[in-house]
């Protein structure tokens, strides 16, 4: 098990912009629109089958869905349950490791509901400036 001092400088030459730095993959995992929405859900509901996992997520296909919560899950951020019965039940969890993406996801989620009629407004003006140029 890695020394605190050795994690501490380990993560001291970690640069998100840098290219191949595991920082950066990792903000791409967790900033991927369905894995956002996965967490999310999860830390709203808690553990979920993939059923309801697909049905609350309007617009994932099942393949999107099962490649998202794979990587979830490779990453130490969901667990996923086998449950021996007939038919087999699987169930998906955040880890405590995910639990801990849940303040800054629903920082992130609270400000794009209090923005997105900003958003929606500059969109406008843009698009009508752009056509303005063309």
């Amino acid at each position: 098990m890695a020394t605190v001092q050795a994690v501490s400088e380990a993560t001291s030459s970690w640069d998100p912009y840098a290219r191949g730095c595991p920082s950066r993959d990792l903000l791409d995992r967790i900033g991927d629109k369905w894995s956002i929405l996965v967490l999310g859900e999860l830390g709203e509901h808690g553990a979920s089958r993939f059923t309801q996992l697909r049905k609350r997520l309007s617009g994932v296909s099942e393949k999107m869905l099962t490649q998202t919560l794979r990587a979830l899950e490779r990453d130490g951020l969901v667990l996923r349950t086998v449950y021996p019965a007939v038919p087999v039940r699987v169930e998906y969890e955040l880890t405590p490791l995910g639990e801990t993406l849940r303040k800054p996801l629903k920082a992130l989620t609270e400000w794009s509901l209090g923005h997105t009629e900003d958003v929606l407004a500059a969109r406008e003006e843009y698009d009508a400036r752009a056509e303005q140029v063309s």
